[in-house]
């Protein structure tokens, strides 16, 4: 059943705009046993961060440090954004599609000025699951981002294998300061947009004739995953059978809570490419922001009961990078009654894999793995690539 509110556009100024970009680069929230590793280069690059038991501790910016202009990605014309739509219409969620993108900076910076698409692959809503692929998989962005950036590598290479892909821009209407920036999304609190994300999952089930569906969720995406599935009638622990969902991929998910002790480290990072964030990084973050603080009231309501649901497969895959969500251990969960989970670290097998927390969700070993928790007989673990990705920015 969906369900609608109006849509409501709205136009910004530049200079809020590109203080509410860095900002969104500077907090989204999201974390375990390793894959076969390939061929490695003889030489492998410097680490982005020194690990000393369970704290990241980054590197300090240097003028060797590369900038975005560097890596050819130009600077979007704020100027000519289009405004944003805040639409609560599962359909409407998004409107055409953006470029394939490898890097993660380049996929963030194109949807400042196109604050709606999709990722490609994502929203046919003609798309019928095959008998290969019988669920369609939802795709769930993370705090500040969006459908389009979190996934704009993600979502084709998923496509590519044959799923039926949704993505929603969630949590994109708040009373913060940075909640009423465009095309950052994911800043409402974590149970409200819990319910957004109910309707939407019943809107994919009746579309695609489907009774449960698959979730991919980066940073909060897991977190929220975690609170529909207990809270929005995603799971049924009285009957498992009924569950709406089968499996969940939590990336670098924030699913117990994080100390946000790395968004001034992270903030730094991303004015070291010559973006300023560090300029808003006392903004108002917005409700989802506070609900993934460690013991925050939410935290501890999801704790009440175990980390699980009956009748689910968990696969959670934290990087040992991870700035964000700090200690980076705490995205891993702990199997209940009736549910399995898998834990991957990211580098186990696999060092040359920097990825961080934003650039974990283009990572091609992240994919790989996200393709075998989804398909373990169709993509086995073989098949998981290991190659650099680097910090931040990705391929």
């Amino acid at each position: 059943m969906t369900t609608s509110r109006s849509t409501s556009r709205t136009t910004r100024k530049a200079t809020t705009v590109r203080a509410a970009m860095i900002a969104a680069m500077a907090c989204s929230l999201t974390l375990g046993t390793g894959v076969a590793a390939q061929a490695q280069p003889a030489t492998a690059p410097a680490p982005p961060a020194t690990v000393q038991g369970d704290s990241v501790v980054p590197p300090g910016p240097t003028e060797a440090s590369p900038k975005a202009a560097d890596q050819g990605i130009a600077q979007p014309n704020i100027e000519s954004a289009a405004p944003a739509t805040i639409t609560y219409d599962p359909r409407t969620e998004t409107t055409g599609y953006g470029p394939e993108q490898t890097n993660f900076l380049a996929g963030f910076l194109y949807s400042i000025v196109n604050p709606n698409v999709a990722p490609q692959g994502a929203n046919d809503w003609n798309c019928k699951p095959s008998a290969a692929h019988p669920r369609p998989v939802v795709l769930l962005h993370g705090t500040w981002e969006n459908a389009y950036n979190n996934f704009a590598r993600m979502s084709p290479a998923l496509k590519k294998e044959g799923y039926c892909i949704f993505a929603l821009n969630y949590g994109d209407k708040d009373s913060s300061i940075v909640g009423n920036l465009e095309s950052l999304r994911g800043t409402a609190s974590v149970a409200s947009s819990a319910k957004e994300i109910a309707t939407y999952i019943d809107a994919v089930r009746a579309a695609t004739g489907s009774a449960q569906v698959d979730i991919v969720g980066h940073s909060q995406g897991g977190l929220v995953t975690r609170q529909y599935l207990r809270f929005e009638g995603g799971a049924n622990p009285a009957d498992p059978t009924k569950n709406k969902v089968n499996t969940v991929v939590s990336v670098a998910g924030s699913n117990h809570g994080t100390t946000l002790v790395g968004i001034g480290t992270l903030g730094r990072t991303i004015n070291n490419l010559g973006l300023n964030v560090l300029g808003v990084v006392g903004a108002i973050a917005g409700p989802a922001a506070s609900d993934q603080v460690i013991d925050s009231d939410l935290v501890k309501g999801l704790a009440v009961g175990g980390d699980t649901d009956p009748g689910i497969k968990y696969t959670v895959i934290g990087t040992k990078y991870d700035e964000v969500v700090t200690p980076y251990k705490t995205t891993f969960l702990t199997a209940g009654p009736g549910a399995t989970v898998n834990n991957v670290t990211l580098q186990n097998g696999c060092e040359i894999d920097l990825s961080d927390h934003l650039s974990i969700s283009v990572s091609p070993r992240a994919i790989g793995i996200v393709k075998n928790a989804l398909d373990p007989k169709g993509f086995p673990t073989r098949s998981i690539p290991c190659a650099f990705n680097s910090p931040i920015t990705g391929g």
